[in-house]
């Protein structure tokens, strides 16, 4: 895939800035509390290095709940009406695979719409996020709440995507556990494959989105009842 396809449609300083803050540690959406089944993974001994987690992070986002999550981001974005915008959120809430994956999704996606009507006020988000009150994910509200403030589709999804990832390598940091400059690494290599993410999510249908990661499931599954629990997925 060439670069040129990859490019990212530049931003004012306000949509820039509003992403960052979006997708900071600072924003209070819970994010570091979830592993997404890394946990369990590193103790089946399946993660044990930077190259593993850098596999289990692409499987996620190529084949996994990034996947689903970038085309939903997508669609969300894109929605003029209320009530594709409300089918999207519906889909999205039905795309869970395990009872913590949906509590990952759903409890990131009220805490993200919770502080962003507050902090970045808009009427819209504020009453699609009450109609959709504990049954929204974290990517179709960001997905919305981009779209409504008019910020480009492209560098809103990159930016979800990393942020997203990010959160899994310093899960991998902790668990494994790597070192501050094998998580950059490993954040640095995940470069093209977000760009990459981003590109397809951007041009497929709904009636096309699918999984293609049981063993993530599994994972999923089987950290609900690991004996010691530092995470909450």
């Amino acid at each position: 895939m060439s670069m040129a396809s990859t490019t990212i449609i530049p931003t004012t300083n306000a949509d820039l800035y509003r992403l960052m803050a979006w997708t900071s540690p600072a924003y209070p959406v819970g994010g570091f509390s979830y592993s997404h089944g890394i946990e369990m993974a590193v103790e089946e001994g399946r993660i044990t290095d930077r190259a593993a987690l850098l596999r289990y992070i692409e499987s996620v986002l190529r084949s996994g709940a990034g996947r689903v999550d970038a085309v939903l981001f997508a669609h969300a974005h894109r929605a003029t009406d209320d009530a594709a915008l409300d089918e999207i959120a519906e889909l999205a809430a039905a795309w869970r695979g395990t009872a913590e994956t949906a509590l990952e999704a759903t409890q990131q996606g009220g805490s993200f719409a919770s502080v962003t009507v507050s902090a970045w006020p808009d009427a819209r988000f504020a009453a699609f996020a009450k109609r959709q009150r504990g049954r929204l994910s974290h990517s179709v509200a960001f997905g919305a709440a981009a779209g409504m403030a008019g910020i480009p589709l492209r560098p809103a999804l990159f930016a979800f995507l990393q942020g997203f990832a990010a959160n899994l390598v310093s899960a991998g940091v902790r668990l494994v556990p790597l070192g501050q400059t094998d998580g950059q690494l490993t954040t640095a290599a995940l470069l093209p494959i977000i760009s990459e993410c981003v590109v397809e999510a951007e041009a497929m249908p709904l009636d096309e989105l699918g999984t293609a990661s049981p063993l993530l499931d599994m994972l999923s599954m089987r950290h609900e009842t690991q004996y010691t629990r530092l995470f909450r997925s």
